[in-house]
């Protein structure tokens, strides 16, 4: 049905009507040759050989450039790669390929502990009942700390500060645990701001429609609320932990043997910077997927929204 006062489809002065071949009014899609160019048969062939020419050209200038052979021996040395992933104690070294794992624990610990902690500081800072109101300002002095100070300082001063203050249990755990808290502390911060959008999110009429059924506050917010919420920040979430797994390298500061401090200490041994490039390759391989992943949510939300607008 057309709206009131706009002409109706096909009418004179009314919008083309979608035809065979004509893409529907609004849509981007592109109709004709230029369509059948980009989209038929042809479409991966250009697509193919547009990424040969692109690498291509990237690999003959890194080969014609001056420096390509010391560069290719510091880096790409795949004698010091492999020794590297291996690791020689022996030789004052340590495994690059195994203290990943140590990062993937860390990422694993932490990530859990923000989903609780920020869920917390989000319904804190969303409550309006005035017996939490100096919970609500500490919450947001909370945010508005963490959000603001690097996460590396952040490190530094639980690392350093908190074994400083000599308090039983407290001061006397190992430095990944130091550094686990500091990424909880920060991401927190982060990731409560991405709870209270996918709160805000959430129409005023669904909160109506479960106090309507006689639904208390509580499970409104657990039944109602929460699921829609949560649907709605995935994809930012799974963004925030591609970046939480990228950052426990820097937990390394503390002296943790992770896979970023493991490349430092055989840089450091056989003056090469191959390892480097190991744990490139392996933080590559862990966050990859769980990118590819998000994208995927992301397409598979748009979808959903574009055929729920669809009349």
């Amino acid at each position: 049905m057309a709206l009131s006062g706009s002409p109706p489809p096909g009418s004179p002065g009314g919008p083309p009507l979608a035809s065979a071949g004509n893409p529907p009014p609004g849509s981007f899609a592109r109709s004709g040759r230029g369509a059948r160019l980009l989209g038929g048969r042809s479409g991966p062939v250009i697509s193919t050989a547009s990424t040969l020419v692109v690498l291509g050209a990237l690999v003959a200038i890194f080969l014609l450039a001056p420096g390509a052979h010391a560069v290719e021996h510091l880096f790409l040395s795949p004698q010091h790669m492999w020794q590297s992933f291996i690791g020689d104690p022996a030789a004052g070294y340590y495994s690059v390929g195994a203290a990943i794992w140590l990062n993937i624990r860390m990422f694993i610990v932490a990530e859990i502990l923000i989903l609780v902690l920020a869920l917390l500081i989000a319904l804190v800072r969303q409550s309006v009942h005035p017996a939490l109101f100096p919970i609500r300002i500490l919450a947001t002095g909370y945010v508005d700390f963490f959000r603001g100070v690097p996460l590396i300082l952040v490190i530094f001063a639980i690392g350093l500060g908190v074994p400083a203050l000599s308090l039983p249990v407290v001061s006397s755990q190992s430095n990944a645990v130091y550094g686990v808290t500091a990424l909880v502390l920060s991401y927190s911060a982060y990731v409560s701001e991405v709870y209270r959008a996918g709160l805000n999110s959430v129409h005023q009429s669904q909160v109506a429609a479960a106090w309507s059924l006689g639904l208390p506050h509580r499970h409104a917010l657990r039944y109602v609320i929460l699921p829609q919420a949560v649907r709605n920040i995935v994809p930012p979430l799974l963004n925030d932990f591609i970046s939480l797994q990228k950052d426990t390298a820097l937990v390394g500061v503390l002296g943790t043997i992770e896979a970023n401090k493991a490349a430092e200490i055989y840089s450091e041994q056989v003056f090469n910077f191959s390892s480097f490039t190991v744990a490139a390759i392996l933080f590559l391989i862990l966050t990859i997927p769980l990118a590819r992943f998000t994208d995927r949510l992301i397409e598979r939300d748009r979808r959903r929204r574009l055929a729920g607008a669809t009349p």
